[in-house]
């Protein structure tokens, strides 16, 4: 485990790669999508995004390799994207956001609030670990401006998702610092929030409920 690590991570917290302007979250989609995205640098190049449902983004890799399976789960999600955004684009999410807990009630989603869930974080081997991991909810109403004004650059990582498994599956005991030297995980950090944004997604809960 790198040294900068703690030992004892808050239940909720938001660990992200980010630099002093930007932070990048991920999602996966189709080939068609993620090829015309890349290309022009705007997700919604292509006529498969469809602006017009919710969707979620994660600053979590572990969680975005649990979500697709490193990208070998579902053809819909074969192609893993990197998105940044700028922080303050970023943080105008998390200040719509709204709690959810599993079912959505579809009444919020044309009202246009983000929908924020807390879910098990997950080692880079899919383990499940005992604090939570955002996941952030687009809503329809806000995906276009979204995909179109909010995103700062495209990367397509689905080979360093795979590249990540197969370093795995050949050695299931390779420790978390040399899967970062060698850079198919990224460093990701503590992002700060404001204590306004804290108190509204309850990241001040120091245990779980249940």
């Amino acid at each position: 485990m790198p040294e900068d690590t703690p030992t004892t991570v808050p239940y909720r917290q938001i660990r992200a790669r980010y630099d002093d302007t930007t932070i990048t979250v991920y999602q996966a989609y189709s080939a068609t999508i993620a090829d015309a995205a890349v290309a022009a640098q705007r997700l919604s190049a292509s006529p498969d995004f469809k602006p017009g449902r919710m969707t979620w983004v994660k600053p979590s890799w572990a969680w975005m390799m649990y979500r697709a399976g490193y990208s070998y789960k579902d053809a819909r999600q074969a192609r893993i994207l990197a998105l940044r955004m700028t922080h303050e684009r970023f943080l105008a999410l998390l200040q719509r956001g709204v709690l959810s807990h599993g079912n959505q009630d579809t009444a919020r989603d044309k009202a246009g609030e983000v929908r924020v869930q807390w879910d098990p974080e997950r080692t880079p081997g899919l383990e499940r670990l005992p604090h939570r991991s955002i996941q952030i909810g687009i809503p329809a109403g806000l995906s276009e401006q979204w995909a179109n004004e909010w995103i700062v650059s495209i990367e397509d990582v689905t080979q360093t998702a795979r590249d990540l498994k197969k370093a795995l599956e050949e050695d299931a005991d390779v420790s978390l610092e040399a899967l970062i030297e060698r850079g198919l995980v990224p460093e990701e950090r503590p992002f700060a929030v404001p204590d306004s944004i804290m108190t509204k997604l309850d990241m001040t809960q120091a245990e779980p409920n249940t």
